[in-house]
């Protein structure tokens, strides 16, 4: 199988965010960056497990500039066979489809795959733009993924029970919980990360229908209120008049 895998920096949920230049600008000072989870953890690792049980190669796609290139490494130590990265910064999920889209146009990909959103945007649009550009099936949010021939069979969790689809390939995919389990590279994936290649190609010229015009933090949680277990008239009427849950 030939199978792509479209990856994205992502700042450490654990990281403190700020905004800079009258908050227009992510400020980028001191922020641990890394894999967006559901790229690495289900689609990067569901992509290497039909590799070791089908054969094949897989290649990772990254749009983005040369400070993605850690990040890059990270996915080919994890077992990726190479890389590709689009040098340019992706403003927009429309001018972020249209760059994966133009390169895998003609490389004979059996599968396409994303992680089901990113966890800085959560906007869970490159995927499906990617596909409609590329004119191929597409199935969002996918669980579990079986490979048999030139089909696939793909599980996702819909309102009230789950939904089994079969699908011809080529065809694009994301991937969310459930689909595989993490890994952690080893020593030796990691040695022969910095030997892999990682190929940077130039971006096509394509819109960018969106801007970013100011950034701001959600408001800060308010203080704990502690409420005596004998005195739950007290909790009802903060849960109505403060809370507005009941």
């Amino acid at each position: 199988m030939k199978i792509l895998v479209a990856i994205s920096k992502v700042p450490d949920s654990t990281s403190k965010i700020s905004f800079k230049d009258n908050n227009t600008q992510f400020d980028e000072a001191g922020i641990q960056f890394i894999v967006n989870p559901y790229d690495e953890w289900y689609a990067l690792v569901r992509a290497l497990e039909l590799k070791e049980n089908l054969g094949g190669a897989v290649t990772t796609i990254t749009v983005g500039e040369a400070n993605a290139d850690p990040v890059i490494r990270k996915a080919l130590a994890i077992g990726a066979d190479d890389a590709v990265r689009i040098d340019a910064e992706p403003v927009d999920a429309l001018f972020t489809a249209n760059q994966i889209a133009s390169f895998a146009r003609d490389k004979g990909y059996d599968l396409i795959m994303f992680g089901k959103e990113t966890i800085n945007y959560n906007g869970s649009q490159v995927g499906a733009m990617a596909a409609g550009l590329l004119d191929l099936p597409y199935v969002s949010n996918a669980s579990s993924l079986e490979v048999s021939g030139s089909s696939a069979r793909l599980e996702r969790d819909i309102q009230g029970g789950s939904q089994v689809i079969d699908v011809d390939l080529p065809a694009v995919i994301s991937a969310s919980k459930g689909m595989a389990e993490q890994r952690i590279p080893n020593m030796k994936g990691i040695m022969s990360a910095r030997k892999k290649k990682l190929e940077v190609v130039a971006p096509i010229e394509a819109p960018r229908h969106t801007e970013v015009l100011s950034y701001s933090l959600p408001e800060a949680k308010s203080e704990v209120k502690l409420i005596d277990p004998d005195n739950p008239t007290e909790l009802i009427e903060l849960l109505h008049k403060e809370a507005k849950v009941i």
